[in-house]
C-alpha cells in the first residue's frame, strides 16, 4: 500500500496560479508553503497511519459514552498541542489569526490523511465563525478560546428523524427559563455527537422557539458540560453503523431539558447557522478533492509498477496501455478541477467584493467535489482491477468514505434545485448575473467558451420559465459545472508554466477542451417539457 503523500505542489499551483490568492493583500505565499509543509509532514507521519485503524475498529458506544480508536486520541492530542485547532481563529481568543485560505489548503491534506478524524476536528473553525458573527461578547470570550486551543470540539445539530432536508419540520423545542433556554428533542446524524478526544463539546443546536416553519427556528449553544461540572442532559442513544467513516461517530442525540444559550436573535437561527453550513459545504468539496487526489496517487503508483502485456521492447507496465492512461488522466483532471473550483470559491470569499458569485459557486463546488471524488475513486479501483476491489490497497475504503459527501451538507439534488429556483430568482437573479459577468471577464482573458456560454444562457432562459424546474435541475447544474470547469482549465492552461509539470497540465487541459461538444450536447437534450 502506498503511504499517503500530500499533493503540496498541486495545492499551491491551484491556489496561487489558478485561483489568484497572491492578489489578496493578506496572502503570504512563503507562509502558505511553510504551513503546508509542516502540516503535511505531521499528517503523513501521525494522522495517515490511524486511518486504517479507524476504518477497522471504528468508534464504539460504551456505557452511554463514545470511545474512539486509540490512534485517534493520540493524533488529536498532537494536533491540538501543535496549535492547528486555532489556526484561523482570532488571536484575541487564543487563535493564530491566519486567513481562511491556509485552512482550505490544510483541510484537503487532513481529509486525504484521515477523513474520519478530519470530520471530528473540521467543524470547530465553522463553529467559531458562527459565534464570532452572531454571538455576544460574553459568548465569544467563553466559547471560542476552548475551540481555539482544542479543548473543545463542535457539532452542528440540525437533522431530526422527521426533518432531514426540510428544516421547517424541526420539532426540537427551546423554552426560555430565566437567562437560558431548556432544549428538548431528538437529533440524528450528528457527526462527533460524542467522543473522548476533547475535554468538551460545543453543540450548535437548531431548535424551535415558535411555530411557523423556518421562521420559528433559533440557534443555541449547548455545552456537553455545565459550568458546575455536571453533564448537560444530552444523551447518545445510538451510533449509526455506516458504509464508511467508521472512525467518525455519527450519533443520535436526545436533549432532555438541556441548557442552552441563544445565539443571535430568536427566529433568526437558520440565517446564523448558514455561516457554519456554508463553511462546511466548501469543506465537503475539499474532502472530495482529497479522495480524488488519493485515488490518483495510488492508481498511478500501482500502474507504474504492474507489468502486463508486451510492447516492441518487451514487457510493459499497465500505465503504457492507452485505456489505463485515459483513466489516470480522467481521474487526475477531476482532482485538479475540483481543487481549482474550491480554491476559486475560497479566494472570492476572502476577497469579499462579490458575494453573489460566492453564492453561485458554492453549490457547484459541493456537487462537483462529491461526485468527482466518487468518480475518481471508481477510476482508481478500475485501474487496479481485482486489487481495487480488495482492501489491500484501500481504494475501496476511499470510495466508501467519499460516498457520504454527495449526501450530507445538502443532498446534491437539493443543490441543483437551489441553483435553478433560489439563485435564479433571488435578488433579481443576482448570483446568476455575477457568474455571467465572471465568465465574460474570462472570455476577455482568453477562455474559448462563448458557444458554451450561449448554450447556458439559452438553457437558463428556459429554466426561468418553468413552474417546476425539477426535471431539468440536475442537467442544468452539470451544464453550469461544465462551463465553470472550461473556464478554470483555460486558466490552468495559461498558467501551465508555473506548474511542477507543465506538460501534464497542458495535456489535461486539452483533454477537457475536447469534451466541450459533450457539454453542448447536454444543453441540446435537456427536457424542458
Amino acid at each position: 500500500m502506498k503511504p499517503f503523500s500530500a499533493p503540496q505542489d498541486d495545492i499551491l499551483f491551484c491556489m496561487e496560479a489558478v485561483a489568484g490568492a497572491p492578489d489578496l493583500p493578506d496572502y503570504d505565499g512563503e507562509l502558505a508553503r511553510e504551513l503546508l509543509q509542516h502540516f503535511s509532514a505531521f499528517a503523513e507521519a501521525e494522522i495517515a497511519p490511524i486511518d486504517e485503524e479507524g476504518d477497522k475498529i471504528g468508534a464504539r458506544l460504551e456505557n452511554g459514552r463514545v470511545r474512539l480508536p486509540e490512534g485517534y486520541l493520540k493524533a488529536y492530542a498532537a494536533y491540538a498541542e501543535q496549535g492547528w485547532a486555532g489556526l484561523t481563529m482570532p488571536e484575541a481568543y487564543g487563535g493564530q489569526g491566519m486567513g481562511n485560505l491556509y485552512q482550505v489548503m490544510l483541510s484537503e491534506v487532513f481529509s486525504g490523511a484521515c477523513h474520519g478524524m478530519q470530520m471530528l476536528a473540521g467543524l470547530a473553525p465553522g463553529a467559531a465563525r458562527t459565534l464570532l458573527a452572531n454571538g455576544t461578547d460574553s459568548q465569544k470570550q467563553r466559547f471560542v478560546p476552548p475551540l481555539a486551543d482544542g479543548r473543545w470540539l463542535a457539532t452542528m445539530a440540525l437533522t431530526e428523524p422527521g426533518a432531514g432536508s426540510d428544516l421547517g419540520r424541526i420539532r426540537t423545542r427551546a423554552v426560555k427559563e430565566g437567562d437560558v433556554y431548556k432544549i428538548t428533542g431528538e437529533k440524528i446524524f450528528i457527526s462527533g455527537g460524542d467522543q473522548d478526544a476533547s475535554q468538551g463539546i460545543l453543540h450548535l443546536v437548531l431548535a424551535r422557539t415558535s411555530d411557523g416553519g423556518t421562521k420559528g427556528l433559533s440557534l443555541f449553544a449547548c455545552t456537553s458540560d455545565l459550568p458546575d461540572g455536571t453533564r448537560n442532559p444530552i444523551t447518545v442513544t445510538r451510533i449509526e453503523e455506516k458504509m464508511g467513516l467508521h472512525g467518525s461517530p455519527t450519533c443520535q442525540l436526545a436533549f432532555d431539558g438541556a441548557t442552552g444559550e441563544l445565539i443571535g436573535e430568536e427566529g433568526k437561527g437558520l440565517a446564523a447557522m448558514f455561516v457554519m453550513m456554508n463553511y462546511a459545504r466548501l469543506d465537503v468539496s475539499s474532502q472530495g478533492t482529497a479522495h480524488a487526489a488519493r485515488a490518483v496517487d495510488v492508481a498511478r503508483s500501482y500502474a507504474a509498477e504492474r507489468q502486463q502485456g508486451r510492447g516492441p521492447d518487451g514487457a510493459v507496465t499497465i500505465d503504457q496501455h492507452a485505456d489505463v492512461a485515459r483513466m489516470l488522466d480522467e481521474a487526475d483532471s477531476i482532482a485538479l478541477g475540483i481543487r481549482a473550483l474550491v480554491h476559486l470559491s475560497a479566494v472570492e470569499i476572502e476577497r469579499g467584493t462579490n458575494p453573489m458569485l460566492v453564492e453561485f459557486l458554492t453549490p457547484l463546488a459541493k456537487v462537483y467535489g462529491s461526485e468527482g471524488g466518487m468518480k475518481a475513486a471508481e477510476l482508481g479501483q478500475q485501474v487496479l482491477g481485482g486489487y481495487g476491489y480488495l482492501h489491500e490497497y484501500r481504494l475501496e475504503q476511499t470510495y466508501r468514505d467519499v460516498r457520504i459527501t454527495a449526501i450530507y451538507e445538502g443532498a446534491n439534488g437539493i443543490h441543483a434545485m437551489t441553483l435553478c429556483r433560489h439563485l435564479l430568482h433571488w435578488k433579481g437573479g443576482a448570483p446568476h448575473n455575477a457568474f455571467e459577468a465572471f465568465l465574460r471577464d474570462e472570455i476577455a482573458a482568453g477562455a474559448d467558451v462563448t458557444d458554451l456560454l450561449d448554450a447556458w444562457k439559452g438553457a437558463q432562459a428556459r429554466v426561468r420559465e418553468m413552474a417546476d424546474p425539477g426535471p431539468v435541475a440536475t442537467d442544468f447544474l452539470w451544464l453550469t459545472i461544465d462551463l465553470a470547469l472550461a473556464v478554470l482549465w483555460a486558466r490552468m492552461d495559461r498558467a501551465a508554466d508555473r506548474a511542477p509539470d507543465p506538460a501534464r497540465i497542458r495535456r489535461l487541459a486539452a483533454r477537457v477542451a475536447r469534451r466541450k461538444p459533450l457539454a453542448l450536447a447536454r444543453a441540446q437534450v435537456m427536457d424542458f417539457g
